[in-house]
C-alpha cells in the first residue's frame, strides 16, 4: 500500500481560519452604482458562520486522519507476528539454527505437560530425531505492546509422531517478546490445554 503521510489535525483549521481571518471583508460589487461609478465595497461575515466552517474543516480533518490511521497496520506488531510465523516454520522443520536466533539467552518455556525448558534445552529437545512434526497451526493471535515489550496470545494446534507414536495438542499459548539493541527475541513461552478440552 503506498504510503500516505499522517495529517496533524490541527493545519488544516488553522489555516482556514487564518485564511478567512485575512479576508474577513469579501468585497461585492453592488449594482446600486452605474457601470461607470461601480464601486467595490467590503461585506462582512457573520461569526457564526466563521465558527461553522471552523467547525467542518475539524471535523472533515479528524475525519480523514482516522481513515488513514485505521488504514496503516502496527508496524511492530505485525513485525511479532511474521518472527512468530518463523519461529513457527523452523519449529515444524526443526531448524534450530533459526529458533536459535529468535530465543533470547534467558528464554525459558512451560510446555503442556507443566516441564520447563531453558534455550538450550529446548533447543535440544526439538532436535530429537525420534520426534516428527506434521502439522503445526496458529490461530486467533493477539498482540499488545508495552513500549520495547510485545505479548501475543493466541490458540495453537500441533500434530506429529513421538516414538513411533501419534501425539496431537490443541493448547492455548503466550509468548513475550523484547526489543534489546533493536532486535525483537522471545524471553518467555507457556502452552497449557484449555480446561474443557
Amino acid at each position: 500500500m503506498r504510503h500516505i503521510p499522517s495529517l496533524d489535525a490541527t493545519i488544516l483549521p488553522r489555516v482556514i481560519a487564518f485564511a478567512l481571518i485575512d479576508r474577513v471583508q469579501i468585497e461585492m460589487p453592488l449594482r446600486e452604482f452605474p457601470k461607470h461609478e461601480r464601486m467595490r465595497r467590503p461585506m462582512k461575515i457573520r461569526p457564526s458562520l466563521l465558527v461553522f466552517i471552523l467547525i467542518l474543516a475539524t471535523f472533515a480533518v479528524w475525519a480523514l486522519d482516522s481513515a488513514i490511521a485505521q488504514s496503516k497496520p502496527d508496524s511492530a506488531a505485525s513485525k511479532i507476528l511474521a518472527l512468530e510465523d518463523k519461529w513457527n516454520a523452523a519449529y515444524k522443520r526443526g531448524d534450530v539454527a533459526i529458533m536459535g536466533s529468535l530465543l533470547a539467552e534467558d528464554f525459558i518455556i512451560t510446555v503442556e505437560d507443566g516441564s520447563t525448558f531453558s534455550k538450550s534445552g529446548y533447543i535440544a529437545h526439538n532436535g530429537d530425531s525420534t520426534v516428527h512434526v506434521e502439522v503445526t497451526e496458529m490461530s486467533g493471535q493477539n498482540v499488545r505492546m508495552h513500549g520495547n515489550t510485545a505479548i501475543v496470545t493466541g490458540a495453537y494446534h500441533e500434530k506429529g509422531v513421538s516414538d513411533g507414536k501419534p501425539y496431537e495438542y490443541r493448547d492455548r499459548f503466550t509468548d513475550v517478546w523484547m526489543n534489546r539493541n533493536g532486535s525483537w527475541q522471545v524471553v518467555a513461552s507457556h502452552y497449557s490445554i484449555p480446561a474443557n478440552h
